[in-house]
C-alpha cells in the first residue's frame, strides 16, 4: 500500500535562480527559475509564510470555540477557528496558547497536536499546525491592536452542518471540523 504513496519517476525540480519580488510585513514573494524533470526551465512564483497554528478549542459543554472576523481580500465576515502566525523563534504550542488567549480569552489545561497541513501547496510555503485544546477557563481576551473579532461557541454538529451548507468556507476550519466529525 505504501507503494501508492511513492512516485514512479523523479518529479523533483531544482532552483536555478531566485529573486525576491516583494518583502512585506507578513508575506514575502519570490520568483525562481526552476529546472524541470525534463531538463527545461520554468518560472515558479510563491509566497514565503512563517507558518501558523489553529486551535480546536472544545468547551466542557462539548461546544467548539469559533470567531467571526472580517477578511479584507473577500470583503466579508468569515467564521473561523482561533489561529495566528508563528512568531520568529516561537514553538508551535506556545503560539497556539498565545493565540487562544489573545483572541478568545481562554486558557486550556489540556493540549494535543492533531496534525500539520499545507493549505496551498501550489504557491505558498505556509504550514498550519492544528491543536486541540480542552479544559478551558475564561480569562480576558488580549486582542492585538487593530484586531476586531467576535468569539462564540457552537455545538460541533451544528458547526459541521455549517461546513456542509457553505456557511463555513475557511479551509482550516472546514478541515478541523470534518476531522472532528470523523475522528474526534
Amino acid at each position: 500500500m505504501d507503494d501508492l504513496l511513492r512516485p514512479r519517476s523523479d518529479l523533483s525540480e531544482s532552483r536555478v535562480s531566485s529573486e525576491k519580488v516583494f518583502d512585506g510585513e507578513l508575506l514575502h514573494v519570490r520568483r525562481d527559475m526552476a529546472r524541470l524533470p525534463n531538463g527545461h526551465t520554468s518560472v515558479r512564483e510563491y509566497i514565503e509564510h512563517p507558518g501558523a497554528v489553529a486551535v480546536v478549542a472544545i468547551t466542557d459543554a462539548g461546544e467548539i470555540v469559533l470567531e467571526r472576523q472580517f477578511r479584507y481580500p473577500f470583503g466579508r465576515v468569515f467564521i473561523e477557528l482561533p489561529a495566528g502566525k508563528i512568531d520568529p523563534g516561537e514553538d508551535d504550542l506556545t503560539c497556539g496558547k498565545r493565540e487562544l488567549l489573545e483572541e478568545t480569552g481562554y486558557v486550556a489545561q489540556h493540549w494535543r497536536h492533531l496534525f500539520t497541513f499545507n493549505p496551498l501547496v501550489a504557491y505558498t510555503t505556509e504550514r498550519i499546525e492544528l491543536f486541540e485544546a480542552r479544559g478551558l477557563k475564561m480569562e480576558r481576551p488580549r486582542l492585538d491592536a487593530n484586531e476586531f473579532l467576535e468569539v462564540f461557541t457552537a455545538p460541533i454538529p451544528t458547526a459541521i452542518e455549517w461546513v456542509r451548507t457553505g456557511k463555513i468556507s475557511d479551509a482550516k476550519t472546514m478541515l478541523a471540523l470534518l476531522w472532528l466529525g470523523q475522528f474526534g
